[in-house]
């Protein structure tokens, strides 16, 4: 059996990986791009998986006075949309990191 010292480090050890590999599935997913999309493609709002925008197009069709108020919904779904596929992003990322951790199943770490 093992002394409470080592059990300690092999726990802190374990903590730095942990870390680490969540630093770096952070880094990834500020890397990985999704793209929303409204109005049958007529909007689209590009993002990260960690749901940072990177960008809005709205289609010059759409750029009438009187059509502001269907743009600026379409822009709200072309963000949700981009916001939903970011957020599937990023749990398999983290679904990723979680299975490289060896963890029994049903177990998981907060924030994973």
């Amino acid at each position: 059996m093992k002394s409470m010292e080592e059990m300690i480090a092999a726990a802190q050890k374990a903590a730095e990986q942990i870390q680490t590999q969540m630093g770096q599935a952070q880094a990834k997913l500020d890397t990985i791009e999704v793209e929303g999309a409204a109005g049958g493609g007529l909007v689209k709002v590009r993002a990260t998986a960690r749901g940072r925008i990177l960008g809005v197009s709205i289609d010059d069709s759409l750029m009438k006075p009187e059509e502001k108020q269907m743009v600026e919904d379409l822009v709200a779904a072309a963000f949700n949309d981009a916001r939903d596929k970011a957020d599937r992003k990023s749990a398999e990322e983290m679904q990723q990191i979680q299975g490289g951790l060896g963890l029994p199943p049903g177990m998981t770490f907060p924030g994973l």
